[in-house]
């Protein structure tokens, strides 16, 4: 099987041919973004946690909000006005990164629904996706057929697999670096050239990026699906930018002891 970048031999994770399907894949892809996000610091915390804090801040606002049309007290109306301004400060913080990753997670879907395999995923992170400072690659088996593909509910499947990707990476010092400040995910994914979703992606052919930086690369294969390289490759694969870049959050420097 060929690889999509040479620079480094890849991290081998195993898996049943019949568990790689489109909820493997999608989850793959979202949780690895979320820990590569989390290990460079361009995240507070986990996307799971910072989604709860996000939900929990529009719902605290709403019964604010309610409870103001209640209360006639000046006192008690200033409390809440209060709490209410650090609360939407919070939302607009968070507001713009979780819009991101929501549609980032749509992109992947209709990609996968769309395609019904995906070769290869770029994660680029750095100024930008051509001088990035670090580089994940996550190459997927060729011509899985991907016969659910409209179905991503989260199977056990799909979470032992996510636990294998991370502990792999975890392994290799993925995020073993000082904060180097905000930064952009870029996410590329190589599919079919035929495939056309200008809302969500842009064609970049073959991509290249032109900084030297080894990427640290996982290669997922099926244990029971050897005759995979001999399936017909004659289709056109090209590289796709997800027009939805994550930028991560200014993190507050820890106050000096």
């Amino acid at each position: 099987m060929g690889t999509l970048l040479p620079e480094m031999d890849p991290a081998e994770i195993y898996t049943a041919s019949d568990t790689m399907d489109s909820s493997a894949i999608f989850h793959t892809i979202n949780d690895v973004v979320g820990f590569v996000l989390y290990m460079h610091q361009q995240i507070p915390s986990t996307v799971q946690d910072m989604g709860v804090e996000f939900d929990s801040m529009h719902s605290e606002y709403k019964q604010l909000e309610m409870d103001m049309g209640n209360e006639v007290k000046a006192s008690f109306r200033r409390k809440h006005v209060g709490r209410m301004r650090e609360i939407k400060v919070g939302i607009k913080r968070l507001d713009k990164l979780m819009s991101s990753l929501s549609n980032l997670q749509i992109a992947l879907k209709v990609i996968i629904n769309e395609c019904h395999s995906i070769d290869g995923v770029i994660l680029a992170l750095g100024g930008s996706s051509l001088r990035p400072q670090n580089v994940y690659v996550l190459e997927f088996p060729r011509r899985v057929d991907v016969s659910n593909a409209d179905d991503f509910a989260r199977s056990k499947a799909a979470e032992a697999l996510c636990r294998k990707a991370i502990r792999t990476l975890i392994s290799k010092d993925a995020g073993s670096v000082t904060y180097p400040g905000p930064n952009k995910l870029f996410v590329l994914i190589k599919a079919p050239s035929s495939f056309n979703q200008p809302l969500h992606f842009l064609p970049k052919r073959d991509f290249k990026y032109n900084r030297k930086i080894v990427p640290l690369r996982l290669l997922f294969k099926c244990r029971n699906q050897d005759q995979e390289v001999a399936t017909s490759t004659s289709e056109d694969l090209i590289w796709f930018q997800c027009r939805h870049v994550i930028k991560g959050l200014a993190m507050n420097a820890m106050p000096e002891e």
